[in-house]
C-alpha cells in the first residue's frame, strides 16, 4: 500500500453536468497560487474573499450561489471556505471582502453560512504546513430558485446538497496554494 499523497480530480465533475457560464477575478489567476489576502489567519493571511465577476449565465437564473472548497485538504469529505446563497439574480460581481465574518459587503439579500472553521463568511486558504499545494473552487452557482429557504448555521455539506439540486449552471475559478 502507498502512502504517498494523490489528489482527487475536480469534485464538480461528478455532480449532474450543468453547462457552464464566465466567472473572473481582480484576485484570482485560474491555476496560479493565491496571495496572501485569501489566506487563513492561522497562515500569516488576511482572510479576505476574492473578488469575482461573472458573466453568461441562464436567463432563468433565480439567484445565485457561492462557495469555495478545498477537495485537497487530509480529510475525507474536503473542507468548505466559504458558502454565501441567496444572491440576488441581478447580482453580476462581488467586491473583494464581500465574505468578512460581519455580512456587511454582501449583496442584499444574501445569506453567509458557517464554514468548516466553524466561522461565518469566508476563511481563507490554510493547508497543513509540509502539504503540496491545495486547490482552492471558487464556484458561481446559477440556481432555479430565488431562495433555498435554509439557515445560516446548516452545515456545508448539506448547505452543498441543497444548492446542486437546483443548480442549473456553473462558473469556476481555482486557485492554488501551499505553505
Amino acid at each position: 500500500m502507498s502512502l504517498e499523497r494523490t489528489y482527487p480530480p475536480d469534485p464538480y465533475q461528478f455532480l449532474p453536468p450543468r453547462p457552464a457560464f464566465e466567472v473572473t477575478s481582480e484576485d484570482i489567476v485560474h491555476g496560479a497560487p493565491l496571495t496572501l489576502a485569501h489566506v487563513h489567519g492561522s497562515a500569516s493571511g488576511a482572510d479576505e474573499s476574492p473578488q469575482l465577476s461573472w458573466s453568461g449565465a441562464p436567463e432563468e437564473t433565480q439567484s445565485y450561489a457561492i462557495t469555495c472548497f478545498d477537495p485537497d485538504a487530509p480529510t475525507v469529505s474536503g473542507w468548505w471556505h466559504w458558502l454565501l446563497v441567496d444572491v440576488p439574480a441581478g447580482t453580476a460581481a462581488v467586491a473583494r471582502n464581500a465574505g468578512a465574518a460581519d455580512g456587511g459587503s454582501v449583496p442584499k439579500g444574501a445569506l453567509q453560512l458557517r464554514n468548516d472553521y466553524g466561522s461565518f463568511g469566508f476563511g481563507g486558504a490554510g493547508p497543513p504546513q509540509g502539504d503540496p499545494a491545495h486547490r482552492y473552487f471558487f464556484v458561481v452557482h446559477a440556481l432555479d430558485v430565488p431562495s433555498l429557504g435554509i439557515g445560516s448555521d446548516m452545515p456545508p455539506a448539506m448547505a452543498s446538497f441543497n444548492i446542486t439540486a437546483h443548480t442549473i449552471a456553473r462558473a469556476e475559478i481555482v486557485g492554488t496554494y501551499a505553505h
